[in-house]
């Protein structure tokens, strides 16, 4: 068995804090995020795009941008919303998250685009 690896993320090194599962791995590209938005689409999920400041990234609160785009499926379109979030708030962490109506709980939750740490 392999010996599972410490990632020494503290909340005294802004650079260092790990925050959802995606984010042990390299950031997205624009495919891989289209990808995402397939993948909520597909599963008939509400997708909402929401911000927050580094170093803010352990609070609860994000900011939403804009409402949830209830009943979009158009992938262009909800990249389009991430993409503008992204360019208004571009020291900001952007999430993309998928509400599921059937289980009345976010079904996904991703870091999209990383923000500066300080």
């Amino acid at each position: 068995m392999s010996e599972v690896m410490d990632y020494k993320s503290r909340l005294s090194d802004p650079a260092s804090r790990k925050f959802e599962t995606f984010s042990y791995l390299p950031a997205m590209g624009e495919k891989d995020i289209r990808e995402q938005i397939k993948y909520l689409v597909s599963r008939g999920w509400n997708p909402a795009i929401e911000h927050i400041e580094p170093q803010y990234l352990m609070d609860s609160y994000w900011y939403m941008w804009k409402l949830p785009m209830f009943g979009e499926t158009d992938v262009d379109r909800i990249l389009a919303e991430a993409e503008a979030c992204h360019k208004a708030n571009p020291n900001n962490h952007v999430r993309l998250i998928g509400y599921d109506n059937d289980a009345q709980s976010q079904g996904a939750s991703m870091v999209i685009y990383r923000g500066k740490t300080v």
